[in-house]
C-alpha cells in the first residue's frame, strides 16, 4: 500500500545534510557544552557557532537568540514572562483567539492568576486586523501576541501593523512564528517585533529545540530557573546536537525557501482544484491567498473528521483534523469556531499539509483516495441523507 505523509505542519523528517551535521556531538564530541574542560569547550564553541549563524541569518544579534526545547515552551515564556516582569506597567494581556494551544493555555494560566486577558476576535477568514486590536488594546496593555501564520488554517497575520499598534501603545509584541519561519520569508527587523518563536522540527530540523528571540532590552521574568545556560535566562542542559541541528535546518530551509514554496504551493493549488472539483458541500477553510504555501483546511459537510482521518489512515494517507497538539480533542477546532464557522461544520474538518518530499503522485492518490471515502462515508450518514431526500430521519 502507498504511503503519503501529508502532515508537514505536524512535524518534518529531519534532512539528511542536518542528520550528518549532529551525528558528531552524539558520540566523539559528546560534552557538556556548559563543562571548562575541552571536552565541553568542542560542545560551547559549536553552540556559540550554532548561535551566530542563526543571528546572521536573522539579522539579529547572537546576544538576541536564546535556545529552548521548542514552540510551546517559548510561547509560555514569551506571554508570562513578559507578563510577570512588566505587570507594572499593566496587568492586562491580549491574544488572538486563534492562537496555538501554548499560548490560549498559558493566557487562561494569567486569567487565574488576576492578570485581565482579551481574546481578539478574528474575520470570517481568521485574520486579525490593525482596527480589531487597536479597538480592544489599552493604556494598561504590557503585551500582545499574534501568531505570524497560523497552525490550522495557515492564515498569515499582518503583523507589522500590528505591532505597530501595539507600540503605539508601549505594549511589548510577541509573534509565534512556528509554523511561518522556513515557509515564508520572516524579517525580524521589518516586522518590528519584541519576541518572537520558532521551532526546528517545523523545517526539517530535529525535534526538542527551538529558539525564543528576545528584543536587546527586554527582559522577561525567567520560564526556567535553576542553571547558568543561555546567560542564566534558561536552565537545563544544553542539547548541543539539536542546537547544532536547528541552525543547519534554518540555514537550509531559508537558502532553499523560495524554491521549495513555489513547488509545494503548486502542489497544494493542485489538490485544492480536485478537491473542489470532485466532492461538494465543502468549505475550504482560510483566506485563499493570505496563507501558507503548504497548508489546505477543508470541512467536509455532514461528516466527522475523525472517521475521514482513520478512513485515510487506513489508506495510507496521514494528515490531521486539526492541529497536532489538540488531536487527542473530540472538541471542534476553536480557531475554526472563531472564524465563525458552524459547529457541525466545524467537526468536519481535515488539515492537509505539503512538504519538499511530496510529490505529483501523492496528491493524485489522496485525491482518489480522499474522493472515494468521503463518497462512502456520506452513503452512510443519516445527516446526508436528510438534506439530499429533505426528509427528517
Amino acid at each position: 500500500m502507498r504511503r503519503v505523509y501529508l502532515d508537514y505542519s505536524a512535524t518534518t523528517p529531519v534532512d539528511p545534510e542536518v542528520l550528518q551535521e549532529m551525528l558528531p556531538y552524539f558520540t566523539e564530541k559528546f560534552g557538556n557544552a556548559n563543562s571548562m574542560h575541552s571536552f565541553g569547550q568542542e560542545g560551547g564553541a559549536a553552540v556559540d557557532a550554532a548561535r551566530r549563524k542563526i543571528a546572521e541569518l536573522l539579522g539579529v544579534k547572537p546576544t538576541e537568540i536564546y535556545f529552548i526545547s521548542g514552540g510551546t515552551e517559548g510561547d509560555n515564556w514569551a506571554l508570562k514572562g513578559c507578563a510577570s516582569a512588566y505587570s507594572g506597567r499593566g496587568r492586562h494581556v491580549i491574544v488572538s483567539s486563534i492562537e496555538h494551544a501554548a499560548l490560549i493555555g498559558s493566557a487562561h494560566q494569567l486569567e487565574r492568576e488576576g492578570y485581565r486577558v482579551t481574546f481578539l476576535p478574528v474575520t470570517d477568514k481568521g485574520i486579525v486586523t490593525p482596527e480589531i486590536l487597536e479597538k480592544y488594546i489599552t493604556d494598561d496593555t504590557s503585551i500582545v501576541s499574534v501568531m505570524l501564520a497560523n497552525n490550522e488554517i495557515g492564515t498569515v497575520q499582518p503583523v507589522k501593523e500590528l505591532a505597530a499598534v501595539a507600540h503605539a501603545h508601549h505594549a511589548l509584541f510577541h509573534t509565534d512564528a512556528v509554523q511561518a519561519m522556513g515557509s515564508i520569508p520572516v524579517d525580524v527587523n521589518d516586522l518590528g517585533v519584541d519576541l518572537m518563536t520558532f521551532s526546528g522540527h517545523k523545517f526539517y530540523g530535529p525535534k526538542g529545540i527551538g529558539v525564543l528571540y528576545i528584543r536587546s532590552g527586554v527582559k522577561p521574568d525567567k520560564l526556567i530557573a535553576g542553571g547558568h545556560q543561555e546567560r542564566t535566562m534558561r536552565g537545563g542542559t544544553t542539547n548541543v546536537p539539536a542546537v547544532v541541528g536547528i541552525a543547519k535546518a534554518l540555514e537550509i530551509a531559508l537558502r532553499d525557501l523560495d524554491a521549495n514554496a513555489a513547488r509545494i504551493a503548486a502542489l497544494r493549488d493542485r489538490f485544492v482544484a480536485g478537491v473542489k472539483q470532485r466532492i461538494p458541500y465543502i468549505v475550504y477553510n482560510g483566506d485563499e491567498k493570505k496563507r501558507l504555501p503548504q497548508n489546505a483546511n477543508f470541512s467536509f459537510e455532514f461528516l466527522e473528521g475523525e472517521s475521514i482521518l482513520m478512513r485515510l489512515d487506513l489508506a495510507g494517507v496521514a494528515c490531521s483534523s486539526g492541529s497536532a497538539c489538540s488531536s487527542g480533542s473530540l472538541d471542534p477546532s476553536h480557531v475554526l469556531l472563531a472564524t465563525g464557522l458552524p459547529v457541525e461544520k466545524a467537526h468536519g474538518s481535515i488539515r492537509f499539509t505539503f512538504g519538499k518530499y511530496t510529490t505529483v503522485e501523492d496528491v493524485d492518490y489522496t485525491l482518489d483516495k480522499l474522493t472515494e471515502i468521503i463518497t462512502t462515508l456520506r452513503e452512510m450518514s443519516p445527516l446526508f441523507a436528510e438534506f439530499r431526500d429533505g426528509v427528517k430521519m
